[in-house]
Formats: C-alpha cells, structure tokens, sequence
C-alpha cells in the first residue's frame, strides 16, 4: 500500500457583510475537525473582550508594514485606517500538516491569493435576495442608516464579482448552506489533478522512478537499422 503524505487543502470564503460567512464557517467546524480556521492580523486597537489570537492577531501599524516588506502576508488590506490580513507561516504550517485551511475574508484579499496560489478553493456565500440581505443589515441595529446603505451597495459590487469564484452557495439556512460547503470540500479532496500531484510527489513514487531509470541505463538495447 502506497502510503502519501496529505497535503491540506486552502479554502477561501467570502461574501457581502451580512451574507452569514462566520456563522456558517461555525457550523462547519463543528462536524469537520480537520479544518482549522486561519486567524486574521490587525493593526486595531483590540476590542473590549477581544483576546489576542483568538480571532485576531493584534499588532501595530509598524509592525504589520514590516510584515508587508518581508513577504510574510498572504493577503492584506487597508479599511478604516487599519490594516487587516492573513500571516503566511501559520496558514503554510496547517496546510504542511495535512489540515484542510479556511480563510474567511473580503473579495480583495481573495484575488490577492488567486494570484499567488491559483489551486485554492474559492466559495461565494450569497443571501436568499437582495430584500433579505438589506433585512439582515438593518436588523442587526448596529450601525447607522448611512452605514447600512453603503453596506448594501457595496454587496452589489461584490456579487459582480461571482465568476472569479469556483463554487456559489446560497445561505437561505445555516445548517444546509453548511452541508453544502462540507460537501463541496470533501469533493475537492477527490478531484483527479489533487490527488495525481500528491501520488507522484510521494516518496515511494520517487523511489520507484529512480529504480526504473537505473535499470534501463543496465539494459543493452538492440537496434537494427534498416
């Protein structure tokens, strides 16, 4: 039996503010514990009750930049004055062990990663409509009226950008869109060009291609020319 070491798979999911990517990125983990959420980097100011390195990593706008220069960010972006992204290392240690990486974030951190890492598994998360969408926003009666409609236009944009994505889910109900993406992650464990790349770089199947060549420098082969 021809035993190969694992490599993760790197997921993308994103979707317009109000869509449910946290909550269904939840539901997900609680059936899957290979898959290890990726912990973003900020250079906010944390929170009251938010502890560093649970669902961020928090560090100053210096520091975040000389991460930057030194190529150790995935993905990152500017908003509001700060600075959020994705380290590398972290997200490259879990994939090396075998675990499948999901990276929950905007539409431009995820062309960032496209470009750099083309294999990855992106996913759009839509609501039901556009009427649901505004409800969700408008219920959640944290922000402004002002910051509600920017926040709805915004989500139009980012429906534009549909085709850059492999896989489209509609997030009418938690548990069901949650099945949706296990699914489609477990499919693309399975996919031919995945699987054909970790067999032939597995040791065993190097070993064997040594094997093969040295025999045939070993072999006298007769020619006849006509």
């Amino acid at each position: 039996m021809i035993k190969t070491k694992k490599q993760g798979l790197l997921i993308v999911l994103s979707g317009p503010s109000g869509s449910g990517k946290n909550t269904v990125c939840d539901e997900v983990k609680k059936n899957n514990p290979n898959i290890w959420e990726s912990v973003s980097m900020t250079s906010r100011k944390p929170r009251q009750g938010e502890e560093d390195g649970k669902v961020y990593y928090f560090v100053s706008e210096e520091e975040f930049e000389k991460n930057i220069k030194e190529d150790k960010m995935l993905e990152y972006a500017k908003f509001a004055g700060n600075y959020y992204g994705t380290p590398r290392a972290s997200v490259q240690e879990h994939l090396d062990n075998g675990e499948d990486v999901l990276l929950v974030i905007e539409i431009q951190g995820a062309l960032q990663i496209k470009k750099k890492i083309p294999h990855t598994l992106f996913i759009f998360l839509l609501p039901p409509s556009m009427r649901e969408l505004k409800r969700r926003l408008t219920d959640r009666r944290t922000e402004s009226k002002e910051k509600v409609i920017e926040r709805f236009e915004t989500a139009y944009k980012e429906i534009n950008e549909l085709s850059k994505y492999n896989y489209v889910i509609v997030n009418d109900e938690v548990k069901e869109a949650a099945d949706k993406l296990a699914a489609i992650i477990k499919a693309e464990r399975c996919r031919v060009d995945r699987i054909e790349e970790v067999f032939l770089d597995s040791p065993e199947e190097k070993i064997h291609e040594t094997l093969i060549d040295k025999d045939l420098e070993n072999k006298t082969v007769d020619v006849n020319i006509l």
